[in-house]
């Protein structure tokens, strides 16, 4: 029997079938593109936006600070903030599980950083975060070590597809670093700038939006890490702050630091202070602290010296006081310079026995001899005349301090600053009515003792102390700084008769600033030793040794005061340690500015007289 014919069987079913299974795959192809093309279609592209594009900030140069003379203090140089994208050091990415931990691996000896705190900063929480700074204000050699390192293993990678270069997700925007290039000089009125590229202390806080400009932004396309070119990039640039002009000579500053810095070792002291000042302005020339510290390096320095002890150091005057009392009695005629006064050695007033420095049989003096000789029981008696009572004296003093500038801001806006401690006359205590006039019993700060004697030599008339001469921004215009305050304080005639009784301090004989003298100009100083409040205990400890004074003492143009505290070694007398130093940065002050001696003979007033 033949065999029966193959018969297939109808192929339409199987036909159907892959039609439908083909026409269900396409209809969910077409259910996904509507859902991405239309219904979706915005958020897909904003999150392709998001990952497509970066935004980095670019950052404003920072203004330099300069001295009056355009002498730079501290500037900008260009500097990288090392970032990196943390998404690009995942498994995916890299196609390994220890990503983060080989980049930090090279990373930390270049940056300086700990590992462990680098691997964190690349494997963040927030899984979705794009950007993450490892490190600010690198050197332009650091960030070529990285490229370097990139390009290497890039190239490497080339040749071995086993070998991954870890680094492609780390790089660099373009910052500045703050740099002080005369190092530790006038760091207390410089300051510092922070981490976080704002100012940390002195000008550069005080200042610090005039300083900072404003940052601008970038955003261009990036594929792998890298920009891509013909995407094209949006931003707005990044506006330079503005350069700031102080009045500081930095000549000057160079002179009065050194100075105080030497006589502080020699002294073993706590610290120093030097102020140099224009009398006629009230502009600042030097303001110099010791210890101090270089702003370039603050993993160095003692965080006590890094702020403005002038400014900031609360401490009683002393002596140097001395001069506002007399400011005082000689405005209100109720003594002239010649005036006889009887000083005994010994003064009962209140609860205590005042004496002065050293012991002696009584002196008789004339009220120029009580500044010359720095007798703390004349200067009561004389002050004890200014009114009617004991009461009413203290509130004629109290006045005259605070017209002197005393108890208030010197009107500088410095951080920190001090405006130091005086009471109101009614809660004067027994003892202080009688150990303010010679400068115990209140406190000042080192600006305000040099604005006292600046108001003398200028003729009775207080200027407001400045430290900046006016800022420069970026369309190169100057803007000088506003004028400053002045207030008439006492008289000419008085303002005249203090500075020749301050004469008879230096040129006398018998005077206790002899050690200021300087040959061939005629000089007006006062000295001052001062028991010391210690700010650790809250007693007397020590002492605080100053010297004051303007030159020429007929034609003044310039003011200088110094101040060491707790001097250890040695004298501690103001006329013997600071005298000196007064002279040093004196002179070298008057030769800087081409200062001439005016040739006239000093008054030579009295001392004492013959009963």
């Amino acid at each position: 029997m033949p065999p029966r014919p193959l018969r297939l069987g109808s192929p339409r079913p199987r036909l159907r079938l892959v039609g439908l299974a083909l026409t269900l795959v396409l209809l969910v192809f077409v259910v996904r593109l509507l859902q991405v093309q239309a219904v979706d279609a915005s958020a897909y592209a904003a999150r392709a936006e998001q990952n497509r594009y970066v935004v980095h900030t670019l950052a404003a140069e920072r203004g330099e600070i300069t001295d009056r003379n355009g002498v730079a203090l501290a500037v900008s140089e260009d500097a990288y903030d090392i970032t990196a994208d943390p998404t690009m050091f995942g498994p995916r990415q890299l196609k390994i599980h220890d990503g983060p931990e080989r980049a930090a691996a090279l990373l930390a000896p270049i940056l300086g950083q700990d590992q462990a705190a680098l691997v964190r900063k690349l494997r963040p929480e927030n899984r979705n975060s794009r950007y993450t700074r490892l490190a600010a204000r690198q050197t332009p050699q650091v960030w070529k070590q990285i490229k370097d390192l990139k390009t290497a293993l890039t190239k490497k990678g080339e040749a071995d597809r086993t070998t991954v270069n870890v680094l492609a997700g780390v790089f660099a925007d373009p910052s500045s670093q703050r740099v002080y290039p005369n190092r530790d000089l006038a760091a207390g009125i410089l300051g510092w700038v922070n981490a976080d590229g704002q100012g940390g202390g002195g000008v550069e806080q005080q200042l610090n939006k005039q300083l900072s400009g404003k940052d601008g932004k970038l955003r261009y396309a990036q594929s792998g890490g890298r920009e891509v070119p013909t995407a094209g990039s949006t931003g707005t640039p990044a506006v330079p702050g503005a350069d700031v002009e102080l009045t500081i000579d930095r000549d000057i500053q160079w002179a009065a630091q050194n100075a105080i810095s030497e006589q502080v070792r020699k002294s073993r002291a706590d610290r120093g202070y030097v102020i140099v000042q224009d009398t006629r302005t009230g502009q600042i020339l030097a303001m110099a602290n010791s210890p101090g510290f270089d702003p370039n390096d603050l993993s160095k320095a003692d965080g006590e010296a890094m702020g403005n002890a002038a400014l900031q150091d609360a401490y009683e005057p002393g002596s140097t006081a001395k001069v506002m009392s007399m400011a005082a009695v000689l405005e209100r005629n109720v003594a002239t310079p010649l005036t006889h006064v009887v000083v005994p050695n010994r003064l009962h007033r209140g609860d205590r026995l005042f004496q002065d420095d050293v012991d002696h049989a009584t002196w008789n003096l004339t009220l120029n001899g009580v500044l010359a000789k720095s007798s703390n029981i004349g200067t009561i008696l004389a002050t004890g005349e200014l009114g009617k009572s004991q009461a009413e004296a203290n509130k004629v003093l109290y006045s005259y301090l605070r017209k002197f500038g005393i108890g208030g801001y010197t009107g500088l806006g410095f951080p920190g600053e001090t405006p130091g401690i005086l009471a109101p006359p009614q809660k004067w205590s027994t003892s202080q009515q009688y150990t303010i006039p010679f400068g115990q019993g209140f406190s000042i700060n080192a600006m305000q003792a040099a604005s006292v004697y600046s108001t003398i030599a200028n003729g009775g008339v207080r200027v407001q102390p400045s430290l900046v001469r006016g800022t420069k921004g970026a369309d190169g215009r100057f803007v000088p700084a506003p004028k400053p305050r002045q207030a008439r304080v006492v008289s000419e005639k008085t303002a005249r008769s203090l500075a020749q009784m301050l004469e008879s301090v230096v040129d006398d004989e018998q005077g206790t600033g002899i050690k200021a003298r300087i040959p061939g100009y005629r000089v007006a100083g006062k000295t001052g030793t001062a028991n010391r409040v210690d700010p650790a205990t809250g007693r007397y400890r020590g002492y605080t040794s100053s010297f004051a004074g303007f030159a020429p003492a007929d034609n003044p143009r310039i003011t200088v005061y110094c101040a060491i505290q707790n001097a250890t070694s040695g004298s501690y007398f103001g006329g013997q340690i600071c005298g000196p130093i007064y002279k040093q940065v004196m002179e070298f002050a008057l030769k800087t500015l081409q200062v001439p001696p005016t040739g006239a003979k000093p008054a030579n007033l009295p001392v004492e007289y013959k009963p």
